[in-house]
């Protein structure tokens, strides 16, 4: 297997433009800056009367919005480095965000301030506006936060010129040229963050300075963005009413405060009790299987192994085991999968330049998903093509919601990306006998739901400090590096306690990418990870009629909060110990499933 041979997206064929540099694109933008200064001045003012009408021409332009700009940024993602393409891209959406401050703002405000007798009587009137009701209340509800008219415009307008989104550019064009040498080799952050999981302790105490001590002028450039994010968050939770660090979030995700609070203290006790207690699993079995000395925290990912065939994956054995998953429970999702990989929508290999982790783009409902992977040939880059397909299989699904209402809020968005994870790991597990081989795919699977569930709580918590530190003013790097070593021992306990040390990782936190684009999104893939062991045990319970139920769930879109869509499958995230027993039935279940099959095997 070559990167050469690895597949890459095609998005030319789907979006129409030749190159980012196709003059169509400058003609796209010209006539989407006219038609957005026209919507304006058409339905300022009006949509007591014309709410149908402005939504529906909303939608358009948002569409049209949606397709340049997606071009432009999937184009430049694939080369964070390309300062051409950046610029590019940074002329063009400066264009279209000044249109949008000028003639776009008014909607969500007089939206919000219209009477309830107004948009009944519409609705009444317009059977089609039913279709949008979901986004009149989620806009309507934000009404307490909004601030004067003016002063949202200026805000607007101020966007496209934003410090921040400055800062955040020149995070992520950094973090994507970091190169490090190592065993002879100059790799990429996602090469290095491979040999974390080497069988050898020796190279991956190695790769762990290597990657640390790499990190540390970074860390200056992480801490500049950090501190513009962090800052712009608190001035505007101040200035609009939010009472919490996490409020504006947990809105957006239709997440109540409580659940949320619930959860982050479920992972926060039980979570840190139950990870501590893999761990100790893990640095048995480590110790009896390559003589392990040390379990420091470069042995965290460290694999499992049976003894049998090679670890190492090629992109079509990928491709397959992937829809083999899938189709055992749906025939529906497996055949959207094939669908992906078939038209070209996913670029596959880890190359210089490129922008690190994976993403999946829903872009709109005429163009369909794209997935950026950074793929290396192992078995945890098979679980994140299933996760990444995930959502790309929730975007088909919800399309029907339209350009406007198809994205889910985040805690949900992750449903069917861990759920393709969930479903992939089960069908894996059930064509494996040995015990050896079986302990090993658990103890792998086990590593990705902590570092699901307990490392992004304790992300989470990184964020929590750091932002409230810069409250009171700048926060250097050094004091972010302290924080994340704080946040460390609260979850994985004191040296000693589990792991034998923490040394080389005070820089770790300046590659994580989520900090800088959505604040507080981290806790995500925790609520989502719990949420979908809970919807797999009712699945395996009682399997009739589930998969309808749940393409159901994910057809919603953004159009259904969290009780209406659990209501089918009896569950209820604001119950007290919904978490707890989440963790209690799906994590710690796992975990005694692996320590008995170490047991049997004498390696506990």
């Amino acid at each position: 297997m070559t990167k050469k041979t690895l597949p890459r997206w095609n998005l030319e064929r789907h979006f129409g433009f030749s190159s980012p540099y196709d003059p169509a694109l400058d003609t796209a933008v010209d006539k989407l800056v006219a038609d957005i200064a026209a919507f304006g001045s058409t339905y300022t003012g009006k949509l007591n009367t014309n709410l149908l009408a402005a939504l529906t021409t909303l939608e358009e332009l948002v569409t049209r919005q949606s397709r340049v700009m997606n071009y432009l940024s999937l184009s430049k993602s694939t080369d964070e480095t390309d300062e051409k393409l950046s610029k590019r891209y940074g002329a063009l959406a400066q264009k279209v965000g000044q249109a949008s401050a000028a003639h776009m703002t008014f909607f969500d405000l007089e939206l919000a301030n219209l009477s309830d007798a107004d948009v009944d009587a519409q609705i009444a009137a317009n059977a089609d506006l039913a279709k949008y009701r979901s986004l009149i209340a989620d806009a309507r509800v934000e009404k307490p936060f909004q601030l004067a008219p003016e002063v949202e415009a200026e805000l607007a307008a101020r966007g496209s010129f934003s410090a921040v989104g400055t800062a955040v550019k020149f995070y992520d064009r950094k973090s994507a040229g970091l190169t490090f040498t190592f065993l002879g080799k100059t790799l990429n952050l996602e090469s290095l963050l491979e040999y974390l999981s080497h069988d050898d302790e020796e190279v991956r105490r190695a790769a762990m300075i290597i990657l640390n001590d790499g990190l540390k002028g970074h860390a200056d450039v992480a801490a500049l963005s950090l501190n513009a994010i962090a800052g712009n968050w608190f001035i505007n939770n101040k200035r609009r009413g939010y009472k919490g660090l996490r409020d504006a979030r947990n809105r957006s995700n239709k997440a109540p405060d409580a659940v949320v609070d619930a959860l982050l203290n479920a992972i926060r006790t039980d979570g840190v009790v139950m990870s501590k207690r893999f761990y100790q699993l893990k640095k048995s079995i480590l110790k009896k299987t390559s003589g392990l000395e040390t379990f420091d925290w470069s042995s965290r990912n460290a694999k499992i192994t049976s003894g049998g065939k090679s670890d190492k994956v090629s992109w079509e054995e990928a491709v397959q085991i992937v829809h083999d998953g899938y189709a055992k429970f749906s025939k529906t999702m497996a055949g959207l999968f094939m669908q992906m990989v078939n038209e070209e929508r996913i670029d596959v290999p880890s190359v210089p330049g490129k922008r690190g982790g994976a993403f999946c783009a829903g872009v709109t409902p005429e163009i369909g998903p794209f997935q950026l992977l950074n793929f290396n040939g192992t078995k945890r880059d098979v679980m994140t093509l299933a996760h990444e397909s995930g959502h790309g299989c929730h975007d088909y699904f919800a399309y029907k919601q339209g350009t406007l209402q198809y994205h889910p809020g985040l805690t949900l968005a992750e449903t069917a990306s861990i759920f393709g994870e969930m479903i992939v790991f089960r069908d894996l597990l059930d064509k494996t006998a040995s015990k050896e081989e079986r302990l090993a795919l658990l103890m792998s699977k086990i590593d990705d739901i902590i570092n699901s569930v307990v490392r992004q709580a304790s992300f989470d918590r990184f964020e929590e400090l750091f932002h409230t530190a810069r409250q009171d003013g700048e926060v250097s790097a050094d004091e972010a590096s302290g924080f994340w070593k704080q946040t460390v021992a609260e979850y994985y306990g004191e040296a000693g306690d589990v792991f034998d040390n923490y040394e080389n990782i005070e820089n770790l936190w300046a590659y994580v990418g989520h900090f800088h684009h959505v604040p507080f999104y981290v806790y995500a893939y925790a609520f989502a990870d719990l949420l979908v062991g809970s919807l797999y045990l009712e699945y395996a319970k009682q399997p009739q009629g589930f998969e309808q139920k749940l393409i159901d769930l994910l057809s919603s879109g953004g159009t259904v909060g969290l009780s209406e869509v659990l209501a089918p499958f009896g569950l209820d995230a604001s119950a007290p110990t919904f978490w707890n027993d989440a963790l209690k039935r799906h994590l710690g279940a796992l975990i005694a499933e692996a320590e008995q099959l170490a047991a049997d095997i004498g390696l506990a």
